[in-house]
């Protein structure tokens, strides 16, 4: 089982830390003393993720992209200050241990946290993984419970009731996200302009305000190696905050594609989702309603917003390799995800059904 552990692995030329400077911000900060090696987790389009090693102790650091000037994107400071409240009422939070603002030591703020060694999900299941259909179901029931247990934290209780304005936050992301779409545009995709018009005119009425993590999906949790049915970590909190917490579910429901979709929409599969044993979008928002006792009559509505922002993320990173802001091959084809998921969201609105 320890083959299927995530894994770093060698950090990626231009974005290596100085090795000297950070030895000496561990002693510093953390009485951490010893041989310093430095690994990279996988490669993202977000803030950068590495694995150090000082003897035998393991960390995580996290720090912003290089070159990156938009500083609220990647507030390291304000994500050290999330977990540090969430870590003592949701036991899935990594637990940060060390906060470093001084730009000097690694050219931007970072932080350090535990690491939380497990496995993690990818779009297949890894070879070696023998999960039975029973385990799935109960993996993906396990799942959508942890973002229930999420929603349900008392906010003031955990100190975390000033991270965000949850009122108006259905109407200011419908209204953001369109913007960003307008904004980022390259194709005529008849679908957008249509999806959008109806979120616009659709929007439900709040339900009160929870922490919602915004990027709720299978590789963005950590897998207990012992039972890789038991989620044992949450990861990548940097667009947590408060809002409506059914648009946290409709985010999750967005990264979900059934067996019985089309061949179209499972190009778009985030994980293991369309396996024997798998719960369908309907019977995750179902089980979300027995945990949280959501008004869930207008889910179609929070799906479809999901596919819908998740195409304008797809787009906005289409945008910049169109316009040759970056060279990186992976984003040529995104653009055919954002005619998918607005093709997705289109239907899902047509047919009044997830």
């Amino acid at each position: 089982m320890s083959a299927l552990l995530d894994a770093a692995a060698q950090v990626r030329p231009g974005e290596e830390l100085d090795l000297e400077r950070l030895a000496a911000c561990l002693r510093e900060g953390l009485g951490l003393d010893g041989p310093l090696s430095v690994r990279q987790f996988g490669r993202g389009h977000s803030n950068l993720t590495y694995l150090l090693t000082v003897g035998d102790r393991e960390l995580v650091l996290r720090r912003p992209p290089f070159g990156s000037k938009v500083k609220s994107a990647h507030d390291m400071g304000r994500e050290f200050r999330v977990l540090s409240r969430l870590s003592r009422v949701y036991p899935k939070a990594p637990r940060p241990l060390l906060h470093v603002e001084d730009e000097a030591v690694l050219g931007a703020p970072f932080y350090l946290m535990e690491r939380l060694q497990g496995i993690i999900l990818r779009k297949e299941l890894p070879p070696g993984l023998q999960l039975s259909p029973a385990d799935i179901r109960k993996l993906h029931t396990n799942l959508i419970d942890a973002l229930a247990e999420l929603h349900r934290l008392d906010l003031a209780g955990a100190g975390l009731a000033e991270l965000g304005k949850p009122e108006g936050y259905i109407e200011r992301q419908v209204t953001g996200w369109s913007k960003r779409y307008e904004g980022a545009k390259t194709d005529e995709i008849e679908a957008a302009p249509r999806v959008a018009s109806w979120l616009a005119s659709r929007l439900p009425r709040e339900a009160p305000g929870a922490l919602i993590h915004n990027d709720f999906k299978l590789d963005n949790v950590v897998l207990d190696p012992a039972d890789p049915t038991r989620i044992i970590g949450v990861l990548d909190w940097e667009m947590s905050t408060l809002g409506d917490p059914r648009m946290d579910l409709g985010t999750t429901l967005s990264y979900w594609v059934n067996e019985a979709d089309d061949e179209e929409l499972q190009f778009t599969r985030w994980g293991p989702t369309a396996v024997p044993g798998a719960l369908t979008r309907g019977e995750l928002a179902q089980r979300y309603g027995e945990q949280t006792g959501a008004d869930l009559s207008e889910v179609v509505f929070f799906y479809a917003f999901g596919l819908f922002k998740t195409a304008v993320v797809l787009q906005q990173i289409y945008y910049r390799y169109k316009h040759g802001l970056t060279q990186d091959e992976r984003f040529a084809p995104l653009i055919l995800g954002v005619h998918v998921l607005m093709n997705a969201a289109d239907r899902a609105i047509a047919r009044g059904t997830l």
